[in-house]
C-alpha cells in the first residue's frame, strides 16, 4: 500500500524515540496517576476529565467532555488521514483508598520504590490506579505521541471512548453508545493492560465473563424484628434479628461445602466449552500452576480437588454467587449489644456465556420467595453481559505478532473469569467490532493497597503499544487486500 509504514523498521525507531524521552515520559506517567479520579465520591472526577482532553489535544485530535446521567465520558477523534480506524477503551476513574494502609505517605503520591513485599521486582510506580487503568492509558497516550513525533502521523485514525463510571459498573456507558453510536465506527478496539505476571509470562484473554451485583436488604417487618430503630439485645429472646435473617436467605442459595448455587435453573443455560476453547485449555493445562495461584492469593487450598483441564473449566465455565461483603447493627470497635433492625449484603454473580442477566436475576428473586423470604429486598446495582473475540480476529492477531516481535509467546486464555462492559464492543446489537485486551508491563493488587506497577514494564508497555498499532495497521492492510 502507498505510504504504508514498514512495521519492523518503523517499531524501532519508535522504541529508540521512547528510550530516549524515557524519564520525561516517567514523570508524565507520574503526572497522571496523581490526579485523583474516584468516582465513588467524585474526587478529582471533572480535574482529571479535563486533563485527558488536554492530551487528546496535544496529540493533535479534538476532545470533549460528554455528560452523561453520571460522571462524563471523554471522546475523542483524531484524523491521520488512514484507511483504518481504532476505538480505543479506557477508563479515567479509580476506586476508593479510604480506610487503606499503604506502604508510602499518599496513596495518589506517585511514588516511586522497591515493594518490600516483592523485592525482586525493582522500582515501582505506587499508586492508586497505576495498575487498574490509568496507568495503562496513559502510556497509551505517551506511544501515540511517540508514534506521532517520530513519523509526523499516526498509522491509524484513533477514536478515544474514556469512561468514569467502570468502577461503578459502566452505568451510563450504554446510553452513550448507543446516542453516539455513528461517530464510534471503527475496524477494531482496543484496552491497553499490563499483561505480565510477576515472572514475565504474558496472558492474554479473548473475552470476559459478565456480572451481576445486587444489594440484598433485610429489615424488620411482618415477619418480626425492630422496623425503625436497633432495640437493645437483651429482646432478642422474643424479637426477630434481620442480620440472622438476611444470613439464612444468602445461606439457602449455597450449599456448605460452597460447591454449588441452589437456585432453581441456575444453571439451565451454562454452556459448556466449545471445540475452539477446548483447544486453548488443552494449551493451557501443561503451563498452570495451581500452586503458584494458590500463593499469589495468599489462599490455602482450592475448593475442588481438581488440577489440569478440570480445574479451568472450573474457573472460567462455572457460574458463581459470591458475597461480596455483609454489614448491620454495630460493628465498630467496642461493646454494644443491640439487634439492628437492617442489615445488607453486596452479592455478585459472574455470568457465562449464554447466561441472561434478566433470567438470572429472576431466579434469585424467586428462589427468595419460595424459601419464605419475600419480604427480603434485591436491588440490582451493576450488570455487564459476557463478551468474546475470537482468536483469529485482526487486533488479536495483531496482538499475538506483537508480542512474539517483542519475545515473547502469549499464553492464550479463552477469557477473563473477571468482567468488563466489552459486549458494547463485540455484540452485533451494539458496535459489533472485535476487541482486543493487552500489552506488555506487570502490576499488581489492583484494589488493594499499595497498586503497583514496574517501571521497566511501563516502558516496555509504550514500546509495545506502539507497535501494536503498527502492526494492526498492517494486518488490517493485509485483510483488505
Amino acid at each position: 500500500m502507498e505510504g504504508s509504514l514498514e512495521v519492523t523498521a518503523e517499531s524501532s525507531r519508535v522504541q529508540a524515540y521512547i528510550n530516549e524521552h524515557w524519564d520525561r515520559h516517567l514523570e508524565e506517567v507520574r503526572a497522571f496517576v496523581r490526579q485523583p479520579s474516584i468516582s465513588a465520591d467524585g474526587t478529582g472526577m471533572d480535574a482529571c476529565a479535563r486533563m485527558l482532553v488536554r492530551w487528546i489535544e496535544r496529540l493533535g485530535g479534538m476532545g470533549e467532555i460528554v455528560p452523561t446521567k453520571g460522571w462524563p465520558v471523554v471522546y475523542g477523534r483524531i484524523d491521520a488521514g488512514a484507511p483504518h480506524t481504532i476505538l480505543l477503551y479506557g477508563m479515567y476513574d479509580v476506586q476508593p483508598v479510604l480506610g487503606e494502609t499503604w506502604l508510602v505517605s499518599d496513596p495518589f503520591g506517585g511514588e516511586i520504590i522497591t515493594p518490600p513485599f516483592a523485592p525482586e521486582l525493582g522500582p515501582c510506580l505506587i499508586n492508586r490506579g497505576v495498575m487498574n487503568q490509568k496507568g495503562p492509558l496513559v502510556n497509551t497516550l505517551l506511544a501515540l505521541e511517540a508514534l506521532k513525533n517520530t513519523y509526523g502521523r499516526l498509522p491509524m485514525n484513533v477514536i478515544f471512548m474514556v469512561e468514569g463510571e467502570e468502577e461503578m459498573g459502566s452505568k451510563h456507558l450504554p446510553d452513550f453508545v448507543r446516542e453516539h453510536r455513528d461517530r464510534l465506527q471503527a475496524d477494531a478496539a482496543f484496552f491497553a493492560f499490563l499483561s505480565q505476571d510477576m515472572h514475565g509470562k504474558v496472558l492474554s484473554y479473548l473475552g470476559v465473563k459478565g456480572i451481576l451485583f445486587m444489594e440484598f436488604t433485610a429489615r424488620g417487618g411482618d415477619w418480626g424484628g425492630p422496623t425503625v430503630r436497633a432495640v437493645h439485645g437483651s429482646n432478642a429472646v422474643w424479637y426477630g434479628n434481620p442480620a440472622w435473617r438476611l444470613a439464612h436467605a444468602l445461606a439457602s442459595m449455597l450449599t456448605t461445602d460452597q460447591k454449588h448455587i441452589l437456585v432453581d435453573g441456575f444453571y439451565d443455560e451454562v454452556e459448556p466449552a466449545d471445540a475452539h476453547d477446548e483447544a486453548l485449555l488443552a494449551a493451557l493445562a501443561p503451563t498452570l500452576d495451581p500452586a503458584a495461584q494458590l500463593r499469589g492469593d495468599e489462599v490455602r487450598r482450592f475448593k475442588y480437588d481438581l488440577d489440569g483441564v478440570p480445574l479451568l473449566r472450573k474457573y472460567l465455565y462455572q457460574p458463581t454467587l459470591n458475597i461480596d461483603g455483609i454489614v448491620g447493627g454495630h460493628w465498630q470497635e467496642g461493646t454494644k449489644t443491640i439487634i439492628p433492625h437492617e442489615a445488607k449484603a453486596k452479592v455478585d454473580v459472574r455470568m457465562v456465556r449464554n447466561m441472561d442477566l434478566q433470567t438470572t436475576f429472576a431466579r434469585i428473586r424467586a428462589h427468595l420467595d419460595r424459601h419464605g423470604f419475600a419480604d427480603i429486598e434485591v436491588e440490582i446495582l451493576d450488570t455487564y453481559k459476557w463478551a468474546k473475540t475470537r482468536i483469529d480476529d485482526p487486533p488479536v492477531q495483531a496482538m499475538i505478532e506483537t508480542y512474539r516481535q517483542f519475545g515473547h509467546e502469549p499464553e492464550i486464555w479463552p477469557h477473563l473469569a473477571g468482567s468488563a462492559p466489552f459486549y458494547l464492543f463485540t455484540d452485533k446489537d451494539w458496535l459489533n467490532i472485535p476487541v482486543a485486551m493487552g500489552g506488555l508491563g506487570h502490576g499488581g493488587r489492583v484494589h488493594s493497597p499499595n497498586e503497583y506497577a514496574t517501571v521497566q514494564g511501563m516502558k516496555d508497555a509504550q514500546q509495545w503499544i506502539a507497535a501494536y498499532f503498527l502492526n494492526l495497521a498492517e494486518t488490517l492492510a493485509q485483510r483488505r487486500k
